[in-house]
């Protein structure tokens, strides 16, 4: 059997391709390895996005979650406004935190000019 491994984070984000550039020099950044979940819409799917975050909890033990919703995103259309996504961020949040009290979470809109905007 095959010795446990770990990881610090998960990271949730869209499938967009616009926004993949300005993602692939965040991670950079962070530590400790991560498991990366790209979906249409980011949290939009939270049922989905809550199975899978299970999963990466369950076999990496992840300590972070960072949530990221973009701004211009297809997935959302036309009720894609800023103030749409940050809600969605805001309730994926709460159910997060809620059935796993000891992970942080941590939010983001992403803007098309690469820019982070924290979400709280």
């Amino acid at each position: 059997m095959k010795a446990a491994h770990s990881c610090r984070s998960i990271i949730v984000h869209c499938i967009d391709f616009r926004i993949q550039k300005f993602l692939i020099s965040w991670v950079e950044d962070l530590k400790d390895g991560y498991d990366r979940l790209s979906i249409a819409g980011g949290v939009k799917d939270l049922p989905f996005v809550l199975e899978q975050l299970e999963v990466s909890h369950r076999l990496h033990h992840i300590k972070e979650v960072y949530l990221i919703n973009h701004e211009d995103c297809g997935a959302y259309g036309k009720q894609g406004s800023a103030g749409t996504h940050i809600r969605d961020l805001l309730k994926a949040q709460k159910e997060i935190v809620e059935k796993y009290p000891g992970l942080k979470v941590i939010l983001y809109y992403l803007k098309l000019n690469g820019s982070f905007e924290p979400v709280d």
